[in-house]
């Protein structure tokens, strides 16, 4: 059945703003964040407005109200990712869920000798600190390569990088490249050789539904305002063998049990994790997401997101001087397009479409390493989302178009 495109954007009311001297908004930035339908705007506010006061802390009426609506958050985001209330622990977003496994697992596990595999595909959040516990404690990192002509990691040095290893990192779909990687095969292939995976799904949790029990890997990093949910908030979803190894990465507030001047405890599972007063209108706003994502079936929308981006890539092909990074012939992946054109630089051509409507994102993308590798420094990068529409998807070739007709 085919998705109700005039319905799906009335939801979003950012979507009707004139930008640019009243031309129309054409979103193209969902990689970076996607915006927020009403249903989430609303669901931060009732909490403000009726229910505002800290959590766990107290038994009045809007203690206990926000306690409610905090704990619930966690129970549906738990059932939208394949979980329990037990494996999800509330963080910031995907980087802090990243750091809390290299500071609050590796760092309790792991020593001199010691390796960690992950690929040139990794945003800067899946890179750095990695590199930040090998200086501290001397662990090897092993990097496995893109294969450049075939846009896709070179599985064999994969392979081959994985004898001895302690954890594996892995994107589980660029966004430079919008290309998927095979994540069920990395995770099989990780475990017989004895070592841990943390997946980075920031890319992967807006098109698919997340199952966390089902896929296997021993940690998962989420970001909330990929997926229509509001900034500030995500999940590392944990094996609970994991989260029994992990020591916590920040202290303070409500991750304790008992303090004396001399000795503390804490407490157990992801309360041990989320110190001090957690993000509860931000929690309360990324289950409100994932309820009204739950209206859609996720395969359908991520063909049609999918399908605007094999367009467009097919499209701006044709236009002259464009280079286009990543393979767009297949229906895995997601609604990234990333491109560059060899005469017209890639600020210069994000302003001369934000002058058109078209909002669009330039720059490394936190992935230098990746594009170091296909020899660029920057490129323009277009994501597509739920609410966008092949009408703007034609509009934005045709202005392209136009822009490289005139500048290029």
């Amino acid at each position: 059945m085919a998705l109700d495109m005039k319905a799906i954007r009335a939801d979003f009311p950012i979507l009707s703003r004139k930008v640019a001297g009243g031309k129309d908004l054409v979103y193209l930035d969902n990689a970076a964040t996607t915006q927020k339908p009403q249903s989430v705007i609303d669901a931060m506010t009732h909490y403000y407005e009726r229910s505002n006061a800290n959590v766990h802390r107290a038994v009045h009426t809007l203690a206990t109200e926000a306690t409610e609506q905090y704990e619930n958050a966690r129970d549906t985001l738990a059932a939208w990712f394949g979980t329990t209330r037990d494996n999800l622990i509330f963080t910031s977003g995907t980087t802090e869920a990243i750091n809390l496994v290299a500071w609050g697992w590796a760092r309790s596990n792991l020593n001199a000798g010691d390796a960690i595999v992950i690929t040139e595909m990794e945003h800067h959040a899946d890179i750095v600190p990695w590199q930040l516990l090998a200086e501290e404690k001397g662990i090897e990192i092993r990097v496995v390569p893109i294969d450049t002509e075939r846009d896709i990691l070179d599985m064999d040095i994969f392979s081959a990088s994985l004898p001895g290893s302690s954890l594996v990192c892995v994107v589980h779909t660029s966004n430079v490249l919008g290309v998927a990687n095979p994540v069920a095969d990395i995770i099989a292939q990780s475990h017989d050789a004895g070592a841990k995976v943390l997946i980075d799904a920031a890319q992967a949790a807006p098109h698919h539904r997340i199952d966390f029990t089902g896929m296997g890997a021993d940690f998962v990093a989420i970001s909330g305002h990929k997926m229509c949910g509001p900034t500030g908030i995500g999940c590392l979803l944990a094996t609970t063998e994991s989260i029994e190894e992990m020591e916590p990465f920040m202290s303070g507030g409500d991750m304790i049990e008992t303090v004396t001047m001399e000795k503390s405890t804490f407490a157990k599972g992801p309360q041990k994790f989320e110190a001090g007063t957690p993000k509860i209108a931000e929690a309360i706003g990324f289950a409100a997401a994932a309820d009204y994502l739950s209206n859609f079936d996720m395969d359908e929308l991520h063909g049609h997101i999918r399908g605007l981006a094999m367009y467009t890539a097919s499209e701006i092909k044709s236009v002259p001087g464009i280079t286009v990074y990543g393979d767009h012939s297949v229906s895995e992946g997601s609604g990234v397009v990333s491109f560059l054109h060899d005469s017209v630089h890639a600020e210069d051509l994000a302003r001369f479409m934000d002058a058109g409507g078209f909002a669009m994102r330039t720059g490394h993308h936190c992935a230098q390493p990746l594009l170091n590798a296909y020899g660029v420094t920057s490129t323009n990068r277009v994501s597509f989302y739920l609410y966008n529409t092949m009408e703007e998807a034609e509009a934005f070739v045709e202005h392209l178009r136009y822009i490289i007709g005139k500048f290029g």
